[in-house]
């Protein structure tokens, strides 16, 4: 089979949960399936992983962009220049001229045997109609986030910020998830969400590909005396939501951690952490490393792993990384959502702070507790979540995908020429 995989950001290098499911899932495919890849890249990162990304796919077709901070004068330009953009920000700013022409240009090539969009955000660079059956991987349910995002805010003018990007996040998600021929989500939750929220417009099947994890990279470590009492998170610190997590539990969580228990520190671990976030080392019981290049002695040296998301949607590829290493978790419900967990068993959920450091305590506290939990985790994610399972359910939803009679002909779209598309 001939496979146009459209990216937002080029795979590597794999510093988020997306980027590594993708990764996982296209590495399978690719050993019986030729993939061409277009994805935005900037240019430091095609001289560094060009290479490694023949991995996942026969061609690379690379859109050069300059991804910015998401701070500073430039970044609050650019959300200002999309106020009145009846796209959500999160979508319009990738909108391109130069990516439109690059789909059009592999698609009137002929040959594609599917379209697979993975993520929502390049649905805005897509024909409208188009000739090949296609597939939106939806790692999240976009609009459920930003949903969350108003709920949490207590600042009265990011609160309607937030109300307004969810509101045009829900008509451009309702819009795009009935351009396709068939939807993917990543757990029962969000495809049910999904059929909630746009049951009237999802006409293609729903099919489920779950989250997985190399139980093979993430290995049991012991907790030496020295990670006894230290905490850790991992995620990409860029995201709103990982970035309200991580100060949600040092606001809210860490000072009645250190209560009962004066020794623990918590260790934030990931890429690109904001302002608000570096200040929260300003505490010299909290570190920020900013990004790594391999999180596992991270977890190696922690005794107990926290997901207190407050906001989100998809599932947490870090709980499994965290389970398969051997680390006990305590996640809010929100953060193990459409995980297949159980609730003292694999993991101790807790949705408010006194609950939530009362879970941390007696892990730091019962180390039998803690082993138990951990051994639990880590049987659940080796006999269950093996990336290769999951890249098989993928395999069959891409073959059983059909174009119905109503989505044949490309609508007539006006593209500019482009002089930078660069093959691989």
């Amino acid at each position: 089979m001939r496979i146009l995989w459209l990216n937002t950001p080029l795979l590597l290098p794999l510093d988020k949960g997306g980027k590594l499911r993708t990764w996982h899932l296209m590495r399978h495919l690719a050993r019986r399936h030729h993939i061409t890849c277009i994805s935005f890249a900037e240019p430091a990162q095609l001289a560094t992983h060009r290479e490694g990304m023949k991995a996942v796919c026969a061609e690379l077709i690379a859109i050069e962009r300059r991804e910015g901070t998401k701070e500073g004068l430039r970044f609050h330009a650019s959300v200002a220049r999309h106020l009145f953009d009846p796209v959500p920000y999160a979508v319009g700013q990738y909108r391109s001229r130069e990516y439109r022409q690059a789909v059009r240009t592999a698609l009137d090539g002929g040959g594609f045997d599917r379209v697979v969009c993975d993520f929502l955000v390049p649905a805005v660079n897509m024909p409208d109609r188009l000739q090949v059956p296609s597939l939106l991987f939806t790692h999240n349910v976009e609009a459920e986030i930003w949903r969350r995002h108003a709920e949490t805010e207590s600042n009265p003018v990011r609160k309607r910020l937030y109300r307004t990007q969810w509101r045009r996040m829900l008509r451009f998600e309702g819009r795009t998830v009935a351009r396709f021929d068939r939807v993917l989500a990543v757990s029962d939750v969000d495809r049910d969400t999904l059929q909630r929220l746009y049951g009237d417009r999802l006409t293609a099947p729903v099919s489920v590909i779950p989250t997985g994890v190399d139980t093979a990279y993430f290995t049991p470590a012991p907790i030496d005396a020295a990670a006894e009492k230290r905490v850790v998170f991992t995620g990409s610190m860029d995201w709103l939501p990982n970035a309200d997590a991580v100060q949600y539990f040092c606001r809210e969580i860490l000072p009645l951690i250190r209560a009962r228990e004066p020794d623990a520190t918590f260790t934030i671990v990931g890429r690109s952490p904001t302002p608000a976030v570096r200040r929260l080392a300003e505490d010299r019981s909290v570190e920020v490393t900013g990004r790594v290049e391999d999180v596992r002695p991270y977890l190696a040296k922690s005794a107990v792993y926290v997901v207190p998301l407050r906001i989100g949607g998809g599932t947490r590829l870090k709980i499994f990384e965290a389970m398969s290493a051997g680390r006990a978790v305590v996640s809010t419900r929100i953060g193990a959502e459409g995980l297949p967990v159980e609730d003292g068993r694999q993991i101790l959920l807790a949705d408010t702070p006194q609950e939530f450091a009362r879970s941390v305590i007696t892990l730091l506290q019962d180390r039998n507790t803690r082993d138990a939990i951990a051994r639990d985790a880590r049987t659940l994610v080796t006999e269950r979540f093996d990336w290769g399972a999951a890249a098989q359910q993928l395999e069959l939803a891409l073959a059983d995908t059909r174009m119905p009679s109503h989505r044949t002909g490309l609508a007539s779209v006006h593209f500019t020429p482009v002089d930078r598309v660069k093959p691989l």
